[in-house]
């Protein structure tokens, strides 16, 4: 791991001066906007005893359908097609080193994205009544898990720009594996009861892959370590698959 910083160093700044990156970052922000205003104007006319911010983390899942692909679909795919993979890869440099920076890359600039939103919550419980009471914890949690899965979600992005040179197909793939994820694994216990007769590990597999509830639950301040481990695993796994897909497909040491 020699040269990961330095690949590290050349992936963040390849982001700053990409296009597409601050377009992400202007749909992403413009969205949680809009949808942080929407939940306060609908607490306005009527009142819950649920924070706004609980509400807000619960939409998580709107903005990263399309900022996930627009991170990731070039990592990979734009190098391949360019013809740039190769020569990376003749240097003393590993695929491990080649993945990690990519990923790290990728991961450093989501989280940053979300951060910005820390700002959503600042302006409003600075301009609530004084007697409100501040609770901070479904903001620490739902910023927690969205660091925690936001590991797997652009794992699966780097994965999807490791299986091919168009830099559209990697976008398309990234944003099916992330509906897929989401959708699928939140749903999955609907999807079971059209079976006749829905085994027992169906049940247990549903609530282990249910993300709105995994959401749910740490913007509520309910720590599941299942989670934790569930969107660890996933993204090394699927992190050393897309280091496999890059030795076969180029020959990386």
């Amino acid at each position: 791991m020699r040269h990961f910083f330095t690949l590290l160093r050349a992936e963040l700044w390849k982001l700053l001066i990409n296009p597409s990156t601050y377009i992400a970052a202007f749909l992403f922000l413009l969205i949680m906007g809009f949808l942080f205003q929407l939940i306060l104007l609908e607490y306005a006319n009527d009142p819950k005893e649920e924070s706004p911010s609980v509400t807000f983390f619960k939409l998580f899942f709107v903005p990263v359908f399309f900022m996930v692909p627009l991170l990731t679909m070039r990592s990979v795919a734009e190098e391949r097609a360019s013809g740039t993979i190769e020569t990376l890869m003749t240097v003393p440099v590993t695929a491990t080193e080649v993945i990690l920076s990519k990923f790290c890359a990728g991961y450093i600039y989501y989280a940053a994205l979300w951060a910005f939103t820390g700002s959503f919550h600042y302006l409003f419980f600075s301009f609530v009544q004084e007697d409100s009471i501040f609770d901070p914890y479904p903001i620490i949690g739902g910023y927690a898990y969205i660091a925690i899965s936001g590991t797997l979600f652009l794992s699966l992005g780097i994965f999807a720009s490791t299986m091919t040179r168009s830099q559209l197909i990697a976008g398309i793939v990234s944003f099916s594996l992330v509906f897929g994820f989401i959708v699928i694994g939140s749903y999955l216990d609907e999807l079971a009861l059209l079976w006749i007769s829905q085994p027992a590990w169906v049940d247990q597999l549903a609530q282990h892959t249910d993300v709105i509830q995994h959401s749910r639950d740490f913007s509520s301040g309910i720590i599941d370590t299942r989670a934790i481990v569930l969107y660890a695993s996933c993204s090394l796994a699927f992190l050393f698959l897309s280091i496999l897909v890059l030795e076969y497909r180029e020959g990386g040491a």
